[in-house]
């Protein structure tokens, strides 16, 4: 199992394939092992790499809470650790706050940038979900914990035709949703993006960025990545219809196909 220190805690990575590489970034609840349905096609003719923050899936727990600079600082660290100074990255929801953060930071690693469901800046109505998301996890009830969580995840659309696989999720995630280890992380991650705000900074960005907006997205709406367009001149903008904040997973095939299009794309300035 790949890990690298950083803190002095235990930072887990998966790489896997050839080729250009792409750094794909989680989301506040996800891990590596949530992009294995895509790992395949990402990983057929690319270096695909998977971290997990501070706080998620294989990495190390925190003890106390952190602001969000601490995730920018583990992507750096990784990418010198594993000597990879040019590279693509992906980031949806948290993962693109982080990615936002890293390339305003550290452009010079940055070859691509693409932001799936993110925003410039934690909004009121963003940071009032997670409060209310934090406050049922101290209750240690795993299915209020859900039934609060996932269901604003998705698009109505999606949630009613896949009820069925929702049921199945539900009974799944119920006992780690119960499990206070993981509830005391989802929480520190939680407060670690209330402070987020790159809404003036990411002007400076510069990199071909692609940015994708789900037009049922309740927790990022598009106009939060509308924002993004404005102020990032070098990106391009794209609306997803029927489809909520959980665009990897209502859309996979378009996913991929927007990522590895974009991203091994031979050029990103045609003349025309």
């Amino acid at each position: 199992m790949p890990t690298f220190k950083y803190f002095e805690k235990n930072v887990f990575y998966d790489i896997i394939g050839k080729g250009k590489p792409i750094l794909i970034l989680n989301g506040i609840m996800m891990s590596t092992l949530s992009w294995e349905p895509f790992a395949k096609s990402l990983s057929s003719s690319n270096t695909l790499i998977r971290v997990d923050f501070l706080d998620q899936g294989q990495s190390d727990k925190m003890e106390t809470n952190y602001e969000q600079d601490i995730q920018i600082g583990l992507i750096k660290a990784l990418l010198d650790h594993i000597e990879i100074f040019k590279i693509g990255i992906v980031g949806i929801s948290y993962g693109g706050e982080i990615a936002i953060g890293f390339t305003v930071r550290h452009q010079e690693y940055v070859d691509r940038l693409m932001l799936f469901n993110t925003t410039a800046k934690t909004s009121d109505w963003l940071r009032d979900i997670g409060k209310s998301w934090m406050a049922v996890a101290r209750t240690r009830d795993g299915s209020a914990y859900y039934k609060t969580t996932i269901p604003i995840i998705y698009s109505a659309g999606f949630y009613q035709e896949k009820i069925e696989w929702m049921r199945a999720r539900e009974q799944k995630l119920i006992p780690l949703f119960s499990n206070p280890v993981f509830l005391d992380a989802m929480e520190r991650l939680t407060l670690s993006a209330e402070g987020y705000d790159e809404f003036e900074a990411v002007s400076s960005i510069t990199v071909p960025t692609l940015i994708v907006a789900a037009e049922d997205d309740s927790l990022t709406p598009k106009q939060d990545q509308e924002v993004l367009h404005k102020r990032i001149k070098s990106s391009q903008l794209i609306h997803i219809p029927n489809c909520g904040h959980a665009s990897m997973y209502e859309k996979p095939l378009l996913f991929v196909s927007l990522v590895l299009g974009f991203m091994n794309a031979l050029e990103t300035d045609y003349k025309i």
